[in-house]
């Protein structure tokens, strides 16, 4: 099936021909962090049908923004990465989220939310506190790791093997921070390379 296309000969127009589509750039963020399963992404994706995660995850590979392979005994089971390409997106997904958080207001009693889901605005904050370097990230029962550089922020799961910044965040802390409410200085429970702060 051909793509859509807006038909402009504009690079925005082109970018979003690629990755314009709904759903598309959660999947981007779902991956964001390192690779994940199918389940996985329907499992972080509430509201997402399985049609559609299956188009748009057979859309982006075929876009080149990212790779299918299998894992496991007798590879079994596939696991999705982003590409080179599809990594090119984090500055797209931090201008989002950074423009997004003073939108999300208060939490409805309908609304989803997955711990991982701060990690692109707390990023920032995490960088304030460690200018480069490499933090380990508790949200409840999520762990995450940040490594800062002169280049920029990057997120992964799973803890750090030895970071120079731990925290530990609940999720109404999180949210506190993203929205703007306190800082993560405030909020965190904090311990910099092996010692109380």
């Amino acid at each position: 099936m051909p793509r859509r296309s807006y038909a402009h000969f504009c690079a925005v127009s082109r970018a979003l021909d690629v990755v314009g589509d709904r759903w598309t750039l959660l999947v981007v963020r779902e991956l964001s962090s390192g690779p994940r399963r199918y389940s996985d992404l329907f499992a972080d994706l509430p509201g997402i049908s399985t049609d559609v995660l299956a188009a748009r995850l057979k859309d982006l590979e075929r876009d080149g923004i990212l790779t299918r392979r299998r894992v496991g005994p007798r590879a079994a089971t596939a696991v999705y990465e982003l590409t080179e390409s599809g990594l090119g997106l984090r500055p797209v997904l931090d201008a989002l989220s950074a423009w997004g958080a003073p939108l999300l207001g208060e939490r409805g009693p309908t609304d989803a939310v997955r711990a991982h889901w701060f990690a692109l605005p707390l990023g920032r904050a995490v960088a304030e506190l460690l200018p480069e370097g490499v933090a380990t990230v508790h949200i409840g029962e999520t762990t995450l790791h940040y490594i800062v550089t002169d280049a920029g922020i990057s997120h992964h799961d799973g803890p750090a093997d030895a970071p120079d910044l731990e925290l530990h965040l609940d999720l109404e802390g999180a949210t506190e921070i993203v929205t703007g409410a306190r800082s993560l200085d405030e909020v965190a429970d904090r311990q910099f390379a092996g010692r109380p702060e």
